[in-house]
């Protein structure tokens, strides 16, 4: 698609972001017959994957479960090779579905969107890109995913340094080798710690700067038979329907089983049990993990002494052992011999705990304990979550209105969907929605229907406008609120609170009820005939 075809069309609806929610949304408005335009930052489709390019990058949810579930089509002609896919076979199954249904044509890549202004008098959005065009559509789609803005670490001096500076987020997408060079990893979450088990047994040396130490399971990948794609395509309509009516919205396990329901001696063979079996196993063995301080902090200690059982410097050990907050309230991590990669000589933990990070300098890093010279600087620093795709250009509601204005106090939508004052305007995986606490592909999937279902109840009935009112918009931030006081998420700092960005306000902006009871609410919206909406016929507000 030409820039000046771009710029020269009226639309029904641009799609902002190629991730999961992206593809289907084109693919969804496509056969619904609207006229539509997508735009993507990155060079092709695959969201967060096609910039993950970092060595090990995995994907920590089963590769059956982080698919598309709205075409049979393509879950029989696809075959997943792992249980966890790699990224470059995620960044396939993209390209895969892309090409199965045509979607590229009505993308314009290396395109990044700059603002969004609702034009009061016309009804409609003016999209504005980076290429100087614009666009304007009646609908405006905000597919940008929870996690589509890097963040770089508060550190002092980094411009300075000289060596190769590389982030996870950004990944080259040519070799990089790190034979025989002096390596720095800033960042221990969950892309840290797939870095470092990747690159301690390739560096010459690996120093590993450990701000926060992470909670991290085994995950204990392995190759897919045969016989058990068979199995999986011959029944992938029962996976998928559980996979909806799962708490966490997908096919990990989960019980109704409390911690303290069992005897101490079953509770430890239990906890074995998913040890073993690897994954997430051990977050869905008792139901209330991340409501019991107690029950948290059993299986807290449990975890703290599997790394004493790997790790043979006792002084690492402990180093490595998470504390001060409780275990899954942080994203959970899932390994493959991370803490092994610490008993290899070249390997060093630098703990920035007790020595603090200091600068970064011409050549490496300063913590109190003194400076350390690195050839290779890797940043594993993590993303402005949940808000940061849509705060990082100008989106202008009614009156002016900003997004940023908006959410200056904290992320306000309805749903995690819409935003009073904000038209037309939807959002998949939005704030205030389930978004990390669930499986992004259902949630994505629910969202984009629940947006199409939407745009057909106004085109049947004529309506030209749609937006929340500031009513149930409140009512939502109060339910979200109260189920996130119940929940241990809040005694973390994490990206989900928005701890990590500097003058963020902090605030659990997740819907914690589970993906069953959010879908419920959706289908609720809609079918109480939108009576929490208002919508316009021109000019004239009009009662749903």
């Amino acid at each position: 698609m030409s820039s000046s075809e771009v710029g020269a069309r009226r639309l029904d609806v641009v799609v902002v972001g190629a991730g999961f929610g992206g593809l289907y949304a084109v693919y969804k408005f496509r056969e619904m017959g609207l006229k539509l335009a997508a735009f993507e930052a990155g060079g092709d489709v695959g969201g967060v994957w096609y910039w993950n390019r970092y060595p090990g990058a995995r994907v920590d949810l089963p590769s059956i479960d982080y698919s598309y579930s709205f075409c049979p089509e393509i879950e029989q002609e696809w075959t997943w090779s792992e249980e966890f896919a790699s990224q470059p076979e995620l960044l396939a199954y993209f390209n895969f579905v892309a090409d199965r249904l045509d979607l590229r044509k009505h993308y314009q890549f290396n395109t990044r969107v700059i603002s969004a202004i609702w034009d009061e008098t016309r009804k409609l959005w003016k999209v504005t890109t980076d290429r100087g065009e614009t666009v304007e559509a009646t609908y405006c789609v905000m597919a940008t995913g929870p996690l589509s803005i890097p963040m770089d670490p508060q550190i002092p001096g980094l411009a300075r340094y000289k060596g190769e500076l590389l982030r996870a987020g950004k990944w080259p997408h040519h070799p990089v080798s790190f034979a025989g060079k002096r390596v720095g990893v800033i960042g221990t979450g969950s892309t840290g710690i797939q870095i470092v088990q990747e690159v301690g047994r390739k560096a010459g040396e690996l120093f590993v700067f450990q701000r926060t130490p992470s909670f991290t399971m085994p995950m204990r990948n392995q190759t897919l038979e045969p016989d058990y794609v068979a199995e999986v395509k011959r029944n992938y309509a029962g996976i998928r329907e559980a996979a909806r009516n799962s708490p966490n919205g997908g096919v990990r396990p989960w019980t109704t089983r409390a911690f303290f329901s069992v005897t101490p001696v079953r509770r430890r063979e239990l906890l074995e049990d998913a040890w073993k079996a690897g994954g997430l196993a051990m977050l869905g063995t008792f139901t209330d993990l991340l409501s019991n301080e107690e029950a948290n902090e059993q299986v807290a200690e449990f975890v703290r002494g599997k790394v004493s059982e790997v790790v043979k410097d006792p002084v690492t050990a402990e180093k490595l052992k998470p504390r001060g907050y409780p275990i899954f309230a942080r994203r959970p991590c899932l390994d493959t011999e991370y803490y092994e990669t610490f008993n290899l000589p070249n390997v060093h933990l630098m703990d920035c705990v007790t020595e603090p990070i200091l600068e970064v300098t011409e050549k490496g890093v300063r913590t109190e304990a003194g400076e350390t010279e690195l050839d290779m600087l890797i940043l594993a620093t993590g993303y402005d979550g949940l808000t940061g795709a849509l705060t990082a250009f100008d989106v202008v509601g009614r009156h002016g209105g900003k997004v940023n204005d908006k959410w200056k106090y904290g992320a306000k939508s309805y749903l995690g969907l819409m935003m009073e004052g904000f038209p037309n305007l939807f959002m998949t995986t939005g704030p205030n929605g389930p978004a990390a606490l669930a499986n992004i592909v259902r949630i994505s999937e629910n969202d984009v229907d629940w947006i199409a279902n939407l745009i057909t109840h106004m085109a049947d009935r004529g309506l030209a406008t749609v937006e929340p009112t500031k009513a149930a918009e409140d009512g939502w931030m109060e339910l979200v609120a109260r189920l996130a006081q119940r929940s241990l998420l809040n005694k973390a700092k994490t990206w989900y609170l928005g701890a990590n960005v500097k003058d963020k306000p902090l605030g659990l902006t997740l819907f914690t009820g589970g993906f069953p009871k959010y879908r419920d609410y959706c289908a609720a919206a809609a079918q109480a005939g939108y009576r929490d909406f208002v919508f316009e016929r021109g000019r004239t507000p009009v009662a749903a």
